[in-house]
C-alpha cells in the first residue's frame, strides 16, 4: 500500500468510468475553467506505452523536505510546489480548484508543470541535487534509486547539501521529475 504519483494516459484522462480509473470529469472541469479564463482547452497528447510511464512511491518521511520549502518559498510557493492533486503539462499562473474528489480529498487542485518544475528546480539548486539522479527514471525508478542504496553509496563518495536528508532529496527528485515528466510526455500527473 502507501501513495504513488503515477502519470495519466490519454485513455485514462478520457474515460468517463471514475471506478476504472478514469479521469473524464477532471479532464471536463479543466477544459471548462481554461474555457472560462480565456484559454485554449488541454489536450491530453500522452501515450500509454509503458516507456513512458512515470510511477514512483512517496515512502519517506516528508517533514524535512516541508522545512526546506519553507526555508526556501514562499506559502503561494509552497501550495503550488506541494498541494496539488493533479499536474497538468499546462502553464497555470494560479491553481484550478475543482469539487471533484480526488484520491485523498474532497476536491482536485490542478497545477501547472511549468511553475512546478521552476519551484522544484530552485530547491534541486539549493540541495545541490546531483546530476547522477536519474533523469527519466521510469516505474519506481527513484524509489529504488534513494531507497536501495545507489543514493546512499553516492553520498558516501561525493557528500553535499542533498546527502544530508536523503528522504528530503528524494522528495525534491520526485517532484523535478514528474514535471519534467509531463512536459517531456504531454501527460498529466496524479495520486492514487
Amino acid at each position: 500500500m502507501g501513495v504513488y504519483l503515477v502519470s495519466v494516459g490519454a485513455r485514462e484522462w478520457s474515460d468517463e468510468d471514475e471506478e476504472e480509473g478514469g479521469k473524464g470529469a477532471i479532464a471536463a472541469g479543466l477544459d471548462a475553467e481554461l474555457r472560462r479564463r480565456g484559454l485554449p482547452p488541454y489536450a491530453s497528447s500522452a501515450k500509454e506505452e509503458p516507456a513512458t510511464w512515470f510511477e514512483e512511491k512517496l515512502v519517506p518521511s516528508m517533514d524535512g523536505f516541508a522545512a526546506l520549502c519553507r526555508a526556501h518559498l514562499t506559502p503561494g510557493e509552497q501550495e503550488t510546489l506541494g498541494e496539488w492533486s493533479v499536474l497538468v503539462p499546462v502553464s497555470l499562473d494560479e491553481g484550478i480548484r475543482l469539487p471533484i474528489g480526488s484520491a485523498y480529498t474532497d476536491e482536485t487542485v490542478i497545477a501547472g508543470a511549468p511553475q512546478v518544475l521552476a519551484l522544484a528546480r530552485r530547491l534541486a539548486a539549493a540541495i545541490e541535487l546531483p546530476a547522477e539522479v536519474p533523469e527519466e527514471p521510469g516505474n519506481l525508478g527513484l524509489t529504488l534509486w534513494f531507497l536501495e542504496g545507489e543514493a546512499e553509496a553516492l553520498a558516501a563518495d561525493r557528500p553535499g547539501p542533498w546527502s544530508e536528508d536523503l528522504d528530503t532529496a528524494f522528495y525534491v527528485a520526485v517532484y523535478l521529475r514528474a514535471a519534467e515528466h509531463a512536459l517531456r510526455r504531454g501527460c498529466p500527473m496524479t495520486y492514487c
